[in-house]
């Protein structure tokens, strides 16, 4: 259960995820910053390294390897995740490591993944950042819709904006099959989540229109579930003014070819101090924390703390 803040009143957890298309976007970078913000501003904060079978976030918040993993937990070797908590040498920041033997859990049983979700949103803590794994794996796919706030990051290249659309797509898909017991209409889905279906089926809206068909109140709970979807987009290793803007023009394009509501948090300038500190095994937010990076990571926590839209400062280098 939520623990109690300052002022005797029940604490609100919220668990954030943050996922993308592909590897090499920050994910991991994003995660560890996000969780040493929110420990600074005197927060109780777990972050974990969803990726399971590539675990690497407690390098990049400059922690030791640590003895015991998620793969302790999955394999019944432990019975709670508090067992598997580590330490950072930040207070209040704590860590729970993605498996090493990734050949043994990478792809968990349904009911592994759903026991370690249960437990996950059980945490006693004000913040729980998961950083997940790339692609649209059913494994990233449902850490991040167990999410209170879902964000992806995305660099200004082709092939990762194509792939958080097709991260966003497959998300909401996902969890609109899960949703629905119709049978027809989870074939449909299924069917849909299939880039290359013979039904014609590209997005959200042409999913809504073969659902209507079938069943209009279903349909009609179809569009109700993607008014209540709103990923948050991060641009990451901006280099220019038009990079900044990546985020304002995907969130443009996803409004009116999905139906989908996405927030663009902000902008994460390119700096070579990401991986001089990452090289140092040293968090680049601690290590450098002036740094044009840092300080677009800060410009994010704020944004989401704020939970609304601001004003962005498009001054970037280039």
């Amino acid at each position: 259960m939520p623990g109690i803040d300052d002022n005797g009143r029940l604490a609100q957890r919220e668990i954030w995820a943050v996922g993308g298309g592909k590897g090499g976007t920050g994910k991991t970078y994003l995660s560890a910053s996000l969780a040493i913000g929110l420990a600074r501003l005197g927060k109780r904060v777990i972050a974990i390294d969803a990726d399971l079978g590539c675990a690497n976030l407690h390098t990049a918040l400059g922690a030791a390897p640590p003895a015991a993993t998620l793969s302790d937990f999955i394999k019944g070797r432990v019975k709670s995740l508090h067992d598997v908590l580590g330490d950072t040498a930040l207070p209040g920041l704590r860590l729970i490591s993605g498996a090493h033997d990734f050949l043994e859990i990478a792809n968990p049983k349904y009911t592994e993944k759903m026991r370690l979700i249960k437990q996950i949103q059980e945490l006693d803590v004000d913040y729980i950042i998961l950083d997940l794994g790339a692609g649209t794996a059913f494994n990233s796919l449902d850490f991040f819709l167990a999410a209170d706030r879902g964000i992806l990051t995305v660099i200004p290249e082709p092939t990762s904006i194509e792939n958080v659309y097709r991260f966003i797509k497959s998300a909401f898909y996902r969890r609109f099959k899960r949703a629905v017991r119709h049978p027809d209409v989870k074939a449909l889905v299924s069917c849909a989540m299939d880039q290359k279906n013979e039904r014609g089926i590209r997005t959200p809206h042409d999913l809504i229109a073969g659902v209507e068909a079938i069943d209009p109140e279903v349909g009609g709970r179809l569009r109700k579930t993607m008014a209540e979807f709103s990923p948050k987009i991060v641009v990451n290793q901006v280099r220019s003014q038009d990079d900044a803007t990546l985020g304002l023009s995907m969130r443009s394009s996803c409004s009116k070819y999905f139906g989908i509501q996405v927030e663009y948090l902000g902008y994460v300038e390119y700096d070579d101090s990401v991986w001089r500190a990452m090289k140092r095994r040293r968090p680049p937010v601690m290590e450098y924390p002036d740094s044009c990076s840092s300080r677009g990571a800060e410009r994010v926590l704020a944004n989401l703390l704020k939970g609304q839209q601001i004003a962005f400062d498009l001054s970037v280098r280039g």
